[in-house]
């Protein structure tokens, strides 16, 4: 799961950095069990294998549990107000090129109060790491529902169950033309540092969903696929460029059968593995990723990298539209705008 990128404006460390020199010496105040002790620690383990300087590197968060990150990496930070992290991030990117800004943000507050920043932060393709904490509640506030508890659950804010449809964090990302959608799980920390590092290479706006238990006010909200009994046949880990095979047993696969996915067995009425889609996380169009990103019930839930896709970043282009614009400017200065037209001397 490899994706070299060429980084035009992070400088790199010219001493070697571990995990160590970004674990703070901050109290972590999560609760035992919980899902972003696994997030926390992947995120450590990337931050050396980018190269950047620890003072390059800018965690930025909301409001809620997830968004205590930025004490616990020991990076420059900003803790903003609920939804804004998007907003916040935004402004330090166009400000200074050179950081690399990593955006950590609860379901809530990146699709409730934040959902419209999330929206355009993703359209603009501004070359930032977004990372969603789904544990499909409001856990800092005390289990009321969020816009990815699923349909007919009982919570604080819902006692008849909940008949808001829930979001799909994937498909947002998709409709506003996002180039890079990733899914990891905080029970496969391995993987789901494998995913972050994709992320860091990606040139452009890139959104890592963590599907994360909340021990105290959704326990068990992702148990149907990530517990070990059943998690081989109720998921499937994407590869570019390798067919698309998942089950226990290595004996399922997936297809595309002219209309829809399906799930099919192999060596089961004639079907080989030549059978299976091979997955491409390249293809600018959203259609194959869209349905990869809905996938459930029936079908595997897909984690690994779905999406990467290469277009020009906001950075990118705000940076050429100002040199161009310069460059044609009618007036180099002041002066020479001072001196334009009519003058007199008093």
């Amino acid at each position: 799961m490899t994706h070299t990128m060429e980084r035009h404006f992070v400088p790199e460390s010219n001493v070697e950095l571990t995990k160590a020199d970004f674990t703070s010496d901050q109290m972590v105040k999560w609760c035992p069990g919980c899902g972003d002790h696994a997030i926390l620690s992947s995120l450590l383990n990337v931050f050396p294998k980018t190269h950047h300087k620890k003072e390059n590197i800018c965690m930025v968060s909301g409001i809620g549990c997830s968004s205590r990150i930025p004490y616990y990496v020991d990076t420059y930070g900003f803790h903003g107000i609920h939804g804004r992290a998007c907003a916040i991030a935004t402004g330090i990117k166009i400000a200074n090129p050179s950081l690399s800004v990593w955006i950590n943000m609860g379901d809530g507050d990146s699709m409730a109060i934040g959902g419209n920043h999330l929206i355009h932060i993703v359209r603009r393709n501004l070359d930032v790491n977004i990372t969603i904490f789904n544990n499909e509640i409001y856990g800092l506030t005390k289990g009321q529902y969020s816009p990815t508890t699923k349909f007919g659950q009982v919570t604080k804010t819902s006692p008849f169950g909940t008949i808001d449809y829930p979001f799909n964090p994937g498909e947002l990302v998709m409709g506003a033309q996002g180039t890079f959608f990733a899914r990891a799980l905080d029970v496969n920390p391995k993987l789901t540092t494998e995913i972050m590092q994709c992320a860091a290479e990606h040139n452009g706006s890139s959104v890592v969903e963590v599907l994360q238990n909340c021990m105290i006010f959704n326990n068990g909200a992702h148990a149907d696929i990530t517990d070990r009994e059943v998690r081989e046949d109720k998921i499937i880990v994407l590869e570019h460029g390798k067919p698309m095979i998942y089950g226990k047993n290595r004996d399922k696969g997936l297809r595309f059968n002219g209309r829809c996915l399906e799930s099919v067995t192999i060596g089961e009425n004639g079907i080989t593995v030549d059978d299976l889609m091979v997955h491409d996380e390249t293809i600018e169009d959203t259609g194959v990723h869209m349905m990869l990103a809905r996938m459930h019930g029936d079908l595997p839930v897909a984690v690994g990298v779905i999406r990467a896709v290469k277009k020009p970043t906001y950075t990118e282009m705000f940076e050429a539209q100002m040199e161009s614009a310069q460059a044609n400017a009618k007036y180099k200065c002041v002066d020479d705008l001072l001196n334009s037209g009519d003058t007199w001397e008093v």
